[in-house]
């Protein structure tokens, strides 16, 4: 990255004119690209692009790092993969993340997907509302130290997970859930991730000026509705799809149809 640090990237197929998006993980992954995504950009003659953020997966920690700072890394990886112009698409804890870097290169950047993505902390709605198992992030608006000790006893609260969650799970998404397994030692890049979370993100939710889609199962209990519902009140130009029957891992069966959605 020019600053000591490593940043680890993937990309599949091979470099030419056609479509490329860069996805943004979640919280906690370890940034490899998953068979579901590979096979629904594959079928659809899309390159996919994906790094591990600071702290995740081989990639050099970057303490206090803000959500828009890791838009500067995603601009070095484009390049490093002779990438010109891109669309982003973010699940989860990659929401915020893909929105960032909408915000901070909009010059490159075509369109925006957040998937179950978080919207910026604020008092304008009932921000914990809804979440089971957010022990993380309150422990993070306590500070660094508070979530670091909360890593040292959690664990997952299944209650999170929906019927149709652990069904994806166990089927065309199982990928997701082993690679999620495997980041489990990456307690620092998760930490990190929820303290960006409920701290300022660097960046206006107005700056975003591309076409944006905001996906949100309706059942979603890691990352309740209305999180989308604001982002989309407070982005310019957002599309809100709304999935009722699906929680917070089963809305990313809609990954191909928002790969369709993207301008070409």
């Amino acid at each position: 990255m020019g600053d000591g640090r490593v940043v680890r990237a993937y990309a599949s197929g091979p470099a030419g004119d056609g479509p490329v998006v860069v996805w943004h993980h979640g919280s906690p992954q370890t940034g490899v690209l998953l068979a579901p995504l590979l096979d629904a950009a594959a079928g659809r003659g899309i390159r996919l692009v994906s790094f591990a953020r600071p702290g995740y997966g081989g990639s050099t920690r970057r303490a206090g790092r803000t959500v828009a700072a890791v838009a500067g890394d995603v601009s070095r990886v484009a390049d490093a993969f002779g990438v010109g112009r891109y669309a982003v698409m973010g699940a989860s804890g990659g929401g915020p993340h893909a929105l960032g870097c909408a915000a901070a290169d909009h010059e490159r950047v075509t369109a925006a997907v957040s998937l179950a993505g978080l919207a910026p902390f604020t008092d304008e709605f009932d921000w914990f509302g809804g979440m089971v198992g957010h022990g993380g992030l309150l422990a993070a608006t306590k500070g660094a130290e508070a979530r670091f000790r909360h890593a040292d006893s959690a664990e997952f609260d299944e209650n999170s997970f929906t019927d149709a969650d652990r069904s994806a799970l166990a089927g065309e998404w199982a990928a997701l859930g082993t690679d999620a397994q495997l980041a489990g030692d990456d307690v620092e890049g998760h930490v990190d991730d929820d303290l960006a979370f409920v701290t300022p993100w660097g960046f206006d939710i107005s700056a975003v000026t591309a076409p944006t889609l905001v996906v949100q199962g309706g059942q979603d209990r890691v990352v309740p509705p209305a999180h989308a519902t604001w982002l989309t009140e407070h982005l310019p130009r957002a599309t809100l799809w709304r999935r009722p029957p699906d929680g917070h891992v089963s809305v990313l069966r809609a990954v191909g149809e928002a790969l369709d959605w993207l301008p070409r």
